[in-house]
């Protein structure tokens, strides 16, 4: 919950930075690392409740999102993407019969790539807010699915080279 009330404020309180002509939002990384701990929830608490934490964090972004005086267009964009994405990455997760480390890597990265495209096109594109003209709109998609694949990558394999040497629950 704390990452995603975290990323909401950098993201609207940092300017976005540019990697060559991407143009990435300073929360993607935590953004990013929002699948990886939804996976480790999934874990611990399994689906169900899972779900009911995702509903709870949607709303808590949506709020997080509003109260920081991002337009109707964002908060809706929020609301949608993170439904979306965030039950998506469940459902990969839930039903892939992989190692713990590959899970989070395939379904963080199909998240992200949802994530990536649904918030950009929904809440920035002259579609929704207007923020980005259309010919940023490729280059912002193409940067934050970039950077939170890279995100996924470097925590698969953080996980099984760290984590599962150090714990046998997961």
């Amino acid at each position: 919950m704390l990452a995603i009330v975290l990323s909401n404020v950098v993201t609207a309180g940092v300017p976005p930075f540019f990697v060559g002509p991407f143009i990435i939002p300073a929360g993607t990384f935590i953004i990013g690392a929002t699948f990886i701990f939804r996976d480790f929830v999934q874990n611990f608490v399994g689906r169900r409740k899972t779900y009911f934490l995702i509903l709870i964090a949607m709303v808590l972004s949506a709020l997080t999102s509003y109260l920081l005086g991002d337009t109707l267009w964002i908060v809706f964009a929020s609301i949608i993407t993170f439904a979306v994405s965030e039950t998506t990455d469940t459902e990969i997760y839930s039903r892939l019969k992989l190692p713990f480390h590959m899970r989070v890597a395939y379904s963080g990265i199909v998240g992200g790539i949802l994530d990536s495209i649904i918030f950009v096109i929904v809440g920035l594109s002259p579609l929704g807010a207007n923020i980005l003209p259309w010919n940023a709109v490729f280059l912002a998609i193409v940067g934050q699915i970039i950077f939170k694949t890279l995100v996924q990558i470097l925590a698969a394999i953080i996980v099984k080279n760290f984590f599962l040497k150090h714990t046998k629950a997961v």
